[in-house]
């Protein structure tokens, strides 16, 4: 098999894999090295089915020893089988980048022979571009679940950012779908990050600056709907593991049903709607201050009609509607329309002079929304309904479109 062949097989084979991250890190170009990044992001291609990809991303091998019920490169299917060397990797890499079709390389890899033995070949790949090509760009990793410490360490050295795919919300589940991987090895690989970035931390570290481990963090993936957990326990385990392992960042992917999965999962695809709401909502967690309990209220899942925000702020209707001139940033953060920038805006401005109703747009907000939620100095510049239901109704249409959008991407 030629190298293009295997380039064919092993990006196609990449492509359900969405945790690739790609920012974080800034490095300046070094004397006769090749390339740099970027921590303002990495610039954004498309792939044919919709997927967004910024770096080469790839499959080192595609040839399992696991048979996990949702992967399509599992032992049992029969699909071609590629795998590159360290060195096909590495050509390709500079390749790309001397011809400005990349930025960066993002790699992954399924379980050849052993975790161990497949983390070797990864990091054998990244000391080829470091060390020997002397590449500055941007390199994001796999760990595979269950390798041993010592090598998870070696690869920290060498990529700006590795993930550690956790896969599902719930033990249970892992078990179902993955019956090789274990909770133990997966978390065990994130503790390990975890605690070698928390040595090497500036603060804590006397003496000379300490060797860069990780320096863009790490991620993870969860797969929605394979099995019957709901978006409360996706968002909890989400909001765990930012607060504990200090996840720079959770991903999810929609289940697409590529094999036949056991008879107790769930066989139908995930629509696509779920998976937005779902990343909404940990946007909320992340920026805006929320808990993923209070998210929900008394949901098991969260409302398709309308974004997690707007749900909530109908739920505690009884809070609104806030004086933009009074309220503190924790409260204008959680209305609807208003984000972390343009209740900055509000701050500032409020400091010098009194905001009046009709200048609030200017400072960004999305009154279409906050309009329902919001007064200056008590006034509103027409009446609008107090009645919760009437605003959800009046919400959930402003919300259609987006709704529509993905209802076709899930027909597609």
């Amino acid at each position: 098999m030629d190298l293009e062949e295997k380039l064919g097989i092993l990006t196609d084979a990449a492509k359900y894999d969405v945790s690739c991250a790609s920012s974080g890190v800034d490095r300046k170009g070094a004397i006769g090295g090749t390339g740099n990044s970027a921590a303002c992001g990495i610039c954004h291609s498309w792939t044919a089915d919709g997927r967004c990809v910024s770096l080469l991303k790839l499959l080192y091998t595609n040839a399992c020893v696991y048979d996990c019920a949702y992967c399509v490169n599992r032992r049992s299917n029969d699909v071609p089988r590629a795998s590159f060397t360290p060195q096909e990797v590495a050509g390709l890499t500079m390749a790309f980048y001397r011809r400005n079709m990349i930025e960066g390389l993002f790699l992954s890899s399924a379980v050849a022979v052993s975790p161990d033995r497949t983390m070797e070949r990864l990091i054998r790949v990244a000391e080829i571009l470091r060390l020997r090509e002397r590449f500055g760009g941007y390199i994001h990793m796999k760990v595979i679940p269950g390798a041993s410490r010592g090598l998870v360490e070696r690869l920290g050295y060498l990529a700006d950012r590795v993930s550690v795919n956790i896969e599902f919300p719930t033990d249970q589940e892992l078990a179902l779908m993955a019956p090789d991987k274990t909770p133990e090895g997966i978390k065990s690989n994130m503790l390990t990050v975890r605690d070698r970035r928390l040595e090497l931390l500036p603060t804590l570290y006397r003496g000379p600056k300490p060797p860069a481990f990780v320096p863009a963090g790490q991620s993870t993936q969860m797969i929605l709907g394979a099995g019957d957990s709901d978006d409360r326990e996706v968002l909890g385990r989400a909001e765990s593991l930012y607060q504990t392992v200090g996840m720079k960042r959770v991903y999810y992917s929609a289940y697409v049903p590529v094999n036949l999965p056991p008879e107790e999962a769930v066989r139908a695809r995930t629509p696509l709607l779920r998976e937005h709401r779902v990343y909404q909502a940990d946007w909320l967690m992340r920026f805006y201050g929320f808990e993923a309990r209070e998210i929900l209220g008394e949901r098991r899942f969260l409302d398709q009609k309308v974004d997690p925000k707007i749900a909530w702020a109908v739920d505690n209707f009884h809070l609104f509607p806030l004086d933009v001139n009074t309220a503190p940033r924790e409260m204008l953060l959680r209305v609807p329309g208003l984000g972390p920038r343009t209740v900055q805006r509000i701050l500032a401005a409020r400091r010098l002079a009194a905001i009046s109703y009709d200048s609030l747009a200017k400072t960004g907000a999305v009154m279409k929304r906050a309009r329902h939620f919001v007064t200056a100095f008590g006034r509103r510049p027409y009446p609008l309904t107090d009645d919760p239901e009437r605003v959800y109704r009046a919400l959930a249409g402003a919300d259609t479109d987006a709704c529509r959008q993905l209802s076709f991407l899930d027909a597609v």
